[in-house]
């Protein structure tokens, strides 16, 4: 497993890239100009990044790289300049935030625009995927985060029934332009913790819908990392100084960090954590990339991309044998290494499978790869088509049903005091080893 360090900047400087463990430059991809979180791997597989020469004008632009070719391969121009964009962790979606507040979502195969939405009254400014893949959280300029579910995003029935909103969560307690979020692998019970230019870092919880700490900083936060235990985060300030946070606190309200990790002479801008061999990596407006020891706060080696700021950093784990995967071997049988253009438009008509929306299973799941998820109206349906039949068998296969259903509904519940429980345990040891 080769693990790299990509970063971009604002100016065309390119991507740069990385070996982590050897301090290596790898290849320098060109043409690339792009905003903050506007940088990621889709999957293992190739590059894309949003730009920002056409952010004056009418349509964006998105270039893809593949890993051995420094030239951008594929260009695709949306409707509107794209701030943000992010892809889930198999590639097979890909999303983007637009200046106008807008959220697209592509099908990475085929290129398909699947679904496009207004997301927040200003710029979206930072997009994440939750671990599982099944929620999206957006961040904007007009301070709001948002939580979108893929699956309720398609189901028009659920979503009239649960009073027509398209998002599962508002939080708006941020004053001024959200500037990054993070999110931590509990899935439905996760934290999130958004920064924001208000000073200010804010801990959320996804199953309760509320806020359970707010932070205030000395200055501005440009960047968030999260420790893979999943108690502290990083938050890189206007300051020049990476701060330390805790999760979880006696009070909801606390007025100081809990420490630096390092100071350097310009702001940090963006930040990233690589768990193998626990390294923080933070990237500076001088253009330096540093390589740190969060445990010891020692620094352990610096990358130069060159001038200009560096805006967004990415850890990429890169397989020496690829793991072919649905979305990477349908755009291969067309003999391209890399996917087809993102769409400008939404399809209509036939090209559009009415009432039903497929979507992938989380990775590793119990699920099979031959299985999907459909729309309520779907299972809808055929509950009705059961009940319709009134014979003895249905009854029994619908009493089945009903007790299955009830079974799940208990489980989950205790496996929610579980986490809980297992949650608190940990931050409560891991801030008296603090205070020793």
């Amino acid at each position: 497993m080769e693990i790299s360090v990509i970063a971009s900047s604002s100016i065309d400087a390119g991507i740069g890239s990385w070996d982590l463990k050897t301090g290596t430059e790898q290849l320098r991809f060109k043409q690339c100009a792009s905003p903050a979180h506007g940088l990621t791997a889709v999957g293992d597989k190739f590059l894309a990044a949003s730009q920002l020469r056409n952010a004056s004008g009418s349509s964006g632009s998105i270039f893809f790289w593949s890993w051995n070719k420094p030239q951008a391969e594929v260009k695709s121009f949306p409707v509107e300049s794209i701030n943000a964009i992010a892809a889930n962790r198999e590639g097979t979606y890909i999303v983007g935030g637009g200046a106008s507040g807008d959220i697209f979502l592509w099908e990475v195969s085929s290129g398909k625009l699947l679904k496009k939405w207004h997301g927040h009254y200003r710029s979206v400014t930072c997009l994440v995927f939750s671990g599982d893949d099944s929620l999206l959280v957006s961040g904007s300029k007009d301070g709001s985060v948002r939580v979108w579910s893929l699956i309720r995003l398609f189901d028009d029935l659920q979503r009239q029934q649960q009073g027509g909103t398209l998002y599962e969560h508002d939080f708006v307690e941020h004053t001024t332009a959200v500037t990054d979020i993070v999110i931590d692998y509990g899935g439905c019970n996760a934290l999130i913790v958004t920064a924001s230019e208000d000073c200010t870092c804010k801990v959320w919880s996804l199953s309760q819908g509320k806020l359970l700490r707010n932070i205030i900083f000395p200055a501005a936060i440009n960047a968030l990392a999260l420790d893979p235990g999943g108690t502290f985060f990083y938050a890189g300030s206007m300051d020049s100084k990476i701060y330390v946070g805790a999760m979880n606190s006696s009070t909801d309200y606390a007025t100081q960090a809990l420490g630096s990790v390092s100071e350097q002479s310009k702001a940090v801008t963006c930040l990233a954590y690589c768990a193998d061999g626990n390294l923080l990596i933070s990237g500076s407006e001088d253009g330096v990339i540093c390589v740190w020891n969060p445990k010891s706060r020692s620094l352990v080696r610096t990358f130069s991309h060159g001038k200009g700021p560096v805006n967004n950093i990415q850890v990429v784990r890169k397989s020496s044998v690829g793991n072919s995967n649905k979305a990477q071997s349908s755009w291969k049988r067309t003999g391209s290494l890399l996917p087809p253009p993102l769409e400008k438009y939404e399809r209509s008509g036939e090209d559009i499978m009415d009432g039903i929306v497929m979507v992938d299973p989380p990775p590793l799941s119990d699920v099979p790869a031959y299985s999907s998820y459909h729309s309520a109206d779907l299972i809808n349906e055929q509950v009705r088509e059961l009940q319709q039949q009134g014979s003895a068998a249905t009854e029994i296969e619908m009493e089945r049903l009903k007790l299955e259903y009830k079974k799940s509904l208990q489980m989950n519940d205790q496996w929610q005091k579980n986490y809980e429980n297992l949650i608190q345990v940990v931050m409560e040891e891991d801030l008296n080893g603090c205070s020793r």
